[in-house]
């Protein structure tokens, strides 16, 4: 990474997308050579269009590799754009055997692990930018593949659209996952996972179960479970827990106390099941836990010491910010708060993201989370 090129972002909104790329190469009075890569996220009004844009940017601006995708929301250095046509770009200073774009990751990873096989072939594991298909019934799976073959860290998220699942991979695909490896030999970064759920009650270990249909826990039926975690005003009036409760499945051999949070699909009162978002088996730990604003600041600000502290006093030199679109207004207010948090702990530097369907770190797929990467 050529450490002497800042890094470069901007964000422009305007209806007609022609327009707002025009913004957004404006306000680029200093590209180089040195920029290879291009970032770039869309909401949902210019998916579209996408492709055109991609190859706008490229043509205007000269940066010959580009990455990226749609979301409901799209995010910059302390804003963000929801229910807004907006798009933002970060440029980055990478030379051209520092990563590799890969696409067409549908089925399986041939098209990473025999397509750059030599390039993996060197001593640094890769840090890969992931954007994935949520259309695609393997996502997970492939996401698990992936860190496998490569031995390399995930971040990422999934394309949130209506209609237009779109990314771009150099050119435009779907369908599956594409992105960017980076080989961590030339290109330093630090990466945090944030939870926006907090655990209720007790873990509680899974007895019976079938498919996605949780049975029985601690050998009880898994709805008197439920009902005691979340209390009485909730028990009483099951309609309550849309939106607010989930289930969490704690990530094993992790010394972090992560867990996957998946929503709550079916209750059935009478037999006493809770349906899940996830097939779980007798023997696998679960617990439940809840969506609030407080412990989804108090998490944030975990996560942004953290990678403050293993930055060891760097100068942070851009960032990418794949956030849940279940957070961003929904859960930190309308003024952007969750984006200015990371601006007041680590300062102010180019960062762009998008508000996902799921949102990628290390090897899984996670719901109603934030992960955060920086190049230092």
């Amino acid at each position: 990474m050529n450490s002497g090129t800042p890094f470069l972002s901007a964000h422009a909104s305007a209806s007609d997308w022609q327009v707002a790329a025009g913004e957004i190469v404006r306000q680029f009075d200093s590209v180089t050579p040195a920029h290879r890569l291009g970032f770039l996220y869309v909401t949902d009004h210019f998916s579209a269009y996408l492709e055109e844009i991609s190859i706008f940017l490229r043509d205007t601006l000269g940066v010959p590799h580009w990455a990226g995708t749609v979301g409901f929301g799209v995010c910059t250095t302390a804003q963000e754009y929801f229910d807004a046509p907006a798009m933002v770009v970060m440029l980055a200073p990478v030379s051209e055997d520092s990563f590799r774009i890969f696409k067409g990751v549908s089925e399986d990873i041939t098209s990473i692990t025999e397509t750059h096989k030599e390039w993996l072939s060197g001593p640094f594991p890769p840090l890969t930018v992931v954007h994935g298909d949520p259309r695609n019934h393997r996502v997970s799976e492939l996401i698990s593949e992936i860190s496998n073959a490569t031995e390399g860290f995930l971040v990422g998220g999934l394309t949130a659209a209506t209609e237009n699942f779109v990314q771009i991979a150099d050119n435009a695909t779907d369908g599956g996952l594409s992105g960017v490896m980076f080989s961590s030999g030339q290109v330093t970064v630090q990466a945090g996972l944030t939870q926006g759920c907090s655990p209720i009650g007790d873990t509680h270990q899974v007895t019976a179960a079938d498919e996605n249909m949780l049975i029985e826990l601690d050998g009880r039926p898994a709805l008197d479970v439920f009902k005691e975690d979340i209390g009485d005003v909730l028990a009483h009036d099951l309609q309550r827990v849309g939106g607010y409760i989930f289930a969490a499945l704690p990530v094993t051999g992790t010394d972090t106390g992560d867990y996957l949070v998946r929503n709550l699909v079916g209750i059935d009162p009478e037999s006493g099941v809770v349906a899940v978002g996830e097939y779980v088996s007798a023997g696998d730990r679960i617990m439940f836990c809840r969506r609030d604003h407080d412990s989804a600041v108090t998490d944030m600000q975990r996560m942004l010491v953290d990678i403050k502290k293993r930055t060891n006093n760097s100068l942070v030199r851009g960032g990418l910010y794949f956030s849940c679109c279940a957070r961003g207004p929904n859960q930190f207010g309308d003024d952007s708060d969750e984006l200015k948090m990371i601006t007041k702990e680590l300062g102010e530097f180019p960062l762009v993201g998008f508000f996902a369907n799921g949102e990628i770190s290390n090897n899984r797929l996670y719901g109603y989370t934030g992960v955060l990467t920086v190049f230092l």
